[in-house]
């Protein structure tokens, strides 16, 4: 029997979505709660929609896994959660569903979205530490916005591609690109069929530079048609990415 979930999931302490040999992930703490349901020595593998890095968070990650048994959903959930919390984890199943052996949660997806959270004021955050970028200099959201529309559209994203990236071509379409204020908080909402590695927090990064004024909005144009990493910003930190959903 295959089942879908939904997940949440607090990044800062682990290393990411893969398993890794040398401390914690996400994957890992699923895949050892799913083991003390089944009683089983052998792992059942859960396969995510997409490959969060270290630090980063997710509101609606989609996985799936086969198990032998048929096991009603809500029990099924309640039953991962309550291995989730014997570990610690900080991750928790929102939703479950049975789904038939062809639906796979990263090649059935259609499309991904994230979010890109930055604290915009003069003094650091307690309570979103960890869960935002703090820039503590004036940015400006119009000048910024401006930059984005260069980004819309089917393009070479090498310049904001990372240096370990394993995908087969840097040529995406990138759907949706919008920036928004609540507070003192800017949110980035982007979508794509998909993205290459590291490209959402390099996109934010180098639009941060055109909101403090280090660039225009005109540059990113430049910075796209150079192909060249060198050419953008830096890396925005991970504590501010947030997978917010996974279109199928």
């Amino acid at each position: 029997m295959r089942y879908k979930i939904t997940l949440e999931y607090e990044g800062t302490n682990t290393l990411g979505w893969q398993r890794q040999l040398n401390g914690p992930s996400i994957q890992e703490y699923l895949e050892n709660a799913l083991s003390a349901l089944t009683s089983s020595n052998s792992k059942s593998e859960v396969q995510g929609a997409g490959r969060t890095d270290a630090g980063v968070h997710a509101l609606a990650q989609v996985a799936h896994f086969d198990l032998e048994r048929d096991i009603e959903d809500w029990k099924l959930r309640e039953a991962i959660n309550f291995y989730l919390r014997e570990q610690n984890a900080p991750v928790v199943v929102l939703e479950i569903e049975k789904t038939d052996e062809n639906f796979n949660a990263r090649f059935s997806a259609v499309g991904r979205g994230y979010i890109y959270r930055i604290l915009n004021r003069r003094t650091p955050p307690v309570l979103e530490k960890n869960r935002v970028w703090w820039v503590p200099v004036p940015l400006n959201i119009e000048k910024m916005r401006q930059g984005a529309e260069h980004l819309l559209g089917y393009h070479d994203f090498s310049s904001f591609r990372a240096a370990a990236c394993q995908a087969k071509s840097p040529l995406k379409t990138l759907d949706k690109i919008d920036i928004s204020t609540k507070g003192d908080e800017i949110i980035f909402e982007v979508e794509a069929r998909s993205f290459l590695h590291h490209q959402v927090r390099n996109m934010v990064g180098t639009l941060k530079l055109v909101g403090d004024g280090h660039l225009h909005p005109e540059d990113i144009k430049i910075i796209l048609e150079a192909k060249n990493r060198k050419a953008a910003g830096p890396t925005a930190p991970a504590c501010g990415l947030y997978l917010s959903k996974v279109m199928y």
